[in-house]
């Protein structure tokens, strides 16, 4: 059996890591080819093209990249008719996914979208492309299973991987030795995407230093998620003449901050589901320009922007949609982590909040659940393609 997976987002490269293995405990002599990522690689499988490397989010980013992409798609597709894998596997990266569904179906191989696009947020119109290209949809949230299902998708729930990812994780003992260190802690998640720590982290850097002025005995562990982000990070504190401020960047080491972090003050994105299975409080940023905003405003169709929110369906972890001039939200999120810092019950009220979220809805084992559901569907053609 050869699956060939797409994954373009550095989340989807570890989710996908854990797929290939749980796949392999059933069928060891199954084979693994994708454009994907370094975890992929380690977890044996063969990258033809690390798009991990490609990861960017809205238009105009995507726009001076889009040559690249277009030589990306076609080398994808050269690759699936000449190896004609028994299915294709897409995580997530819609814009560059639907073009490899497309080709998939018309080459007849089983297409399977794992953690599909959030079409529930944002231009849903988008749902007749997965109608018409994507024959299995494997969705991590409870809620956007009913959702693909009401618009004639066949889908199965098979939970979110971050929570086994998280619960099955071995901690550095070491860095949590040293961040034990400080009395008080507020963990600093600027982002995967290096656009995202362009934009987030001078804003981040403004709420710290108002922050470290009221509070001289807290610090600002930063988890830095590449070694160019750290040094990204290294600039703009430098730049901003601001390296008396008591923070340390670390790379590696997101789950080793948000374990010991007091509360965190994060970039919008996937990890929120670690802060909620670590039942640690955050306030939710995302910096973006006029443009992205108003075109956000016309296609997004749901009220957050963090999982935790979506899944509870309220406002458990504050989010603040940024753009134009900081000052306001610099103020409010300064506002409600000084209340945390200074108010264990309203911290403990939150944490609460998030332990609650997490033992309604959390179920465990997903990778595996996505590995039988994946083998039990091709499995069976797979042998008799063999047997012809």
């Amino acid at each position: 059996m050869h699956l060939f997976f797409s994954v373009g987002e550095p989340s989807g490269d570890q989710h996908t890591a854990h797929l290939i293995e749980e796949i392999r405990k059933r069928n060891p002599e199954a084979t693994f080819s994708a454009f994907g990522g370094p975890e992929m690689q380690s977890a044996g499988c063969h990258v033809e093209v690390r798009l991990t490397d490609y990861a960017v989010m809205g238009i105009f980013n995507v726009l001076p990249l889009i040559f690249k992409f277009i030589q990306l798609i076609r080398q994808a597709g050269a690759y699936l008719e000449s190896h004609r894998p028994d299915a294709v596997i897409l995580v997530d990266f819609p814009g560059f996914n639907w073009w490899i569904a497309r080709k998939a179906k018309a080459l007849g191989i089983p297409v399977f979208y794992y953690l599909p696009p959030q079409l529930w947020a944002w231009a849903p119109w988008r749902i007749r492309r997965v109608r018409k290209n994507v024959d299995y949809v494997l969705s991590g949230l409870k809620f956007e299973k009913a959702w693909y299902e009401n618009r004639g998708v066949n889908v199965d729930y098979i939970g979110h991987p971050f929570f086994d990812e998280v619960a099955s994780k071995k901690l550095d003992n070491s860095t949590l030795s040293e961040l034990a260190q400080s009395e008080k802690k507020v963990g600093v998640l600027p982002g995967s995407r290096t656009g995202e720590v362009t934009r987030n982290f001078p804003f981040m850097l403004q709420i710290i230093s108002q922050l470290a002025d009221q509070f001289p005995h807290v610090t600002f562990p930063v988890a830095c998620y590449r070694e160019a982000h750290l040094d990204l990070c290294r600039q703009f504190i430098e730049e901003a003449n601001l390296s008396h401020l008591p923070m340390r960047l670390y790379l590696k080491k997101t789950s080793e901050i948000i374990e010991s972090a007091d509360c965190c003050l994060m970039v919008s994105g996937s990890v929120s589901l670690e802060l909620l299975a670590r039942k640690t409080p955050a306030v939710v940023i995302y910096r973006s320009h006029w443009g992205m905003y108003f075109l956000a405003h016309l296609l997004i169709t749901c009220k957050y922007m963090s999982l935790p929110n979506l899944i509870a369906n309220r406002e458990l972890m504050p989010e603040f949609p940024s753009v134009g001039s900081p000052v306001k939200d610099v103020a409010k999120i300064n506002t409600i982590l000084s209340d945390w810092l200074r108010t264990p019950l309203s911290l403990e009220r939150a944490r609460h909040k998030l332990s609650s979220l997490y033992d309604e809805t959390v179920i465990p084992g997903a990778s595996a659940q996505a590995a039988i559901a994946i083998l039990n569907k091709i499995e069976p053609a797979s042998q008799q393609k063999s047997a012809a």
